[in-house]
């Protein structure tokens, strides 16, 4: 059973970085989810895809993996490119589209 490591990026409807502090540890599906036949539900028998795991720093994430014996990989840590807009950028002449209200 492999396991992932990744920093999750912050909601992009929110400005603010609440949970993308954290480092967080799941299991990669073992097998692909099912579709039951009488209620139409996705499961999976595999409950290790329940388990998420949230670690304060990429080598606590680390250490935890190499002392359960897990394989992991880590996922490159996303950083985002702030990008500076003010509302009056909606009434600029050099507007690609006209701004239409």
């Amino acid at each position: 059973m492999t396991a992932r490591i990744y920093r999750p990026s912050s909601n992009v409807m929110q400005s603010g970085t609440a949970n993308a502090r954290l480092w967080v540890l799941e299991h990669v599906p073992a097998a692909a989810r099912e579709v039951e036949p009488l209620m139409g539900y996705t499961s999976s028998s595999d409950t290790q895809t329940q388990i998420r795991l949230k670690f304060e720093t990429l080598e606590a994430a680390e250490a935890y993996a190499r002392k359960n014996g897990l394989a992991y990989a880590v996922l490159a840590e996303h950083q985002p490119t702030p990008k500076r807009v003010a509302y009056t950028d909606n009434f600029k002449n050099t507007r690609k589209t006209p701004w239409t209200h």
